[in-house]
């Protein structure tokens, strides 16, 4: 303050007359400039002081601030400012997934470890045969190669009007589950099954089959059409898929497994002879018990031929499981016949209980788990339920491929030719008759 009103002094002095000489004059105007240099450079160093004094306030707010954050715990829900709540619960939740609920991933084996599916520049040519009984499993097919031409429907409309209201519900709907379910083994054949498998010999075995299925798919649509008269009741059968949540449920699994990224190929191999093995058995048994009652004689033989050829493909897919190096454990294949196994009992015994026909619901869920039983050794592996077939009728239908599902019609209709070897045919004139 005394340098500031000093500064100001010769003003005053100005008014005073005595003091008004030259010399007097000039000697002020100095001590003015000198004062006010001495002011201005003491205004200068309080600033220089004070910002220096800020610059370093904030470095230690910052690092305060900074200490603060870094020892905020993402468990301290109080103390979490709100921004940091959103970064708090993903965290969590990440951790959770990563540590807690995931499983480690498999690794990931290279298509070199596994023969059937190992590069193959001669997959294009069939000789010489490598595999000889997947080969032998090719021509056991061809041999039973039959069309939907061949099965007679014309006396099947009189029985079907026989029919209770209850028995034509069962029967129309297992028809459309068999109608969507053939395309969907041949969306896994040619997605998935014959553009991995590099063997010749498998690949004619799967190129046959998807020719089969869709016969299968055919003969279950013309079923359909010849019995039901109803356009909107075709349609509604026809898109089961859509429509009937209980062949969704089949649907959808089987689906999961052919879009599934993360699979290995023998867990996929695995449930599709589940799907062919034991979602099937339960409808094959439901329609030979109409059989066995004298019912529906078309629908009962084309069923013949059908099922004989889906425990085929069944066989196929233990064939190939067994050449197989790299094999899903048995704990993972058990867990997987058993999903299958509650999918298919659910669907036959609670969403169409075989009830609707006279048969015993009990029984068909016991002869569910006498298939899977069948197929688990058929794999390699132990019985899981260890039942016995509580179905007589069903005796000479297995899925194994011992017996062909109908032996004495097999047996005519197998093919001339396709599973004999070469004979010698010399024309004679001595031969004795």
């Amino acid at each position: 303050m005394f340098i500031q009103s000093f500064a100001f002094y010769p003003a005053y002095l100005s008014n005073v007359p005595s003091l008004h000489s030259k010399g007097l004059v000039r000697v002020l105007n100095v001590c003015n400039f000198i004062i006010s240099y001495l002011f201005l450079r003491s205004q200068s160093i309080k600033l220089v002081t004070m910002l220096n004094a800020r610059s370093h306030l904030s470095k230690k707010d910052e690092n305060i601030m900074s200490s603060g954050m870094n020892s905020i715990s993402l468990q301290d829900k109080e103390n979490t400012p709100p921004s940091l709540n959103s970064t708090r619960i993903l965290a969590s939740r990440t951790a959770r997934k990563i540590f807690d609920d995931a499983e480690p991933k498999k690794p990931v084996k290279s298509n070199a470890d596994e023969p059937l599916l190992r590069d193959n520049p001669r997959r294009f040519v069939i000789f010489p045969i490598q595999y000889h009984d997947i080969w032998q499993m090719y021509k056991k097919a061809e041999a039973s190669f039959w069309t939907a031409e061949e099965v007679d429907l014309s006396k099947d409309l009189q029985h079907w009007e026989s029919l209770k209201d209850e028995e034509k519900y069962f029967v129309s709907h297992v028809l459309a589950f068999f109608a969507a379910s053939d395309g969907i083994v041949n969306e896994n054949l040619v997605e998935r099954f014959s553009q991995e498998v590099q063997v010749t010999e498998a690949r004619c075995f799967y190129g046959f089959q998807i020719a089969m299925e869709n016969i299968h798919s055919e003969m279950y649509s013309l079923l359909i059409d010849t019995y039901i008269k109803d356009s909107a009741q075709r349609d509604y059968l026809f898109n089961a898929i859509e429509t009937l949540p209980c062949v969704k449920r089949k649907a959808d699994w089987a689906l999961n497994w052919i879009g599934n990224k993360n699979a290995e190929f023998g867990e996929r191999v695995v449930a599709f002879a589940a799907v062919e093995g034991i979602f099937f058995s339960g409808s094959f048994a439901s329609i030979f018990w109409l059989k066995k009652r004298g019912l529906m004689p078309g629908l009962t033989f084309s069923n013949e031929l059908i099922s004989r050829d889906e425990g085929l493909h069944c066989d196929f897919a233990c064939l190939m499981f067994k050449h197989l190096v790299n094999k899903p454990s048995e704990k993972t294949v058990s867990n997987l016949i058993k999903d299958a196994v509650a999918i298919e009992q659910e669907f036959l015994t609670v969403a169409l209980p075989v009830k609707l026909i006279g048969m015993n619901c009990d029984m068909m869920k016991q002869y569910i788990e006498f298939v899977a039983d069948r197929l688990m050794l058929e794999l390699g592996f132990n019985k899981i339920y260890k039942v016995e077939n509580p179905f007589d009728f069903m005796e000479n239908i297995s899925l194994e491929g011992k017996t062909n599902f109908f032996e004495k019609r097999v047996g005519e209709y197998q093919r001339m030719g396709v599973m004999s070897g070469a004979t010698d045919n010399t024309f004679r004139l001595d031969a004795d008759f």
